[in-house]
């Protein structure tokens, strides 16, 4: 059975945080996230 061809179609991002650890790297990507859903450019996960 063939695979279904992989849609690239939509457009996407990838970020990249670097610093020093406990400072709010996951915090900050978060919040990206989730403004980026609240305008309708992401889905939350």
């Amino acid at each position: 059975m063939a695979k279904a061809k992989f849609d690239r179609s939509k457009p996407h991002i990838n970020i990249g945080t670097i610093g020093h650890v406990d400072h709010g790297k996951t915090t900050l990507t978060a919040a990206i996230t989730m403004t980026l859903s609240s305008l309708g450019n992401a889905q939350k996960m």
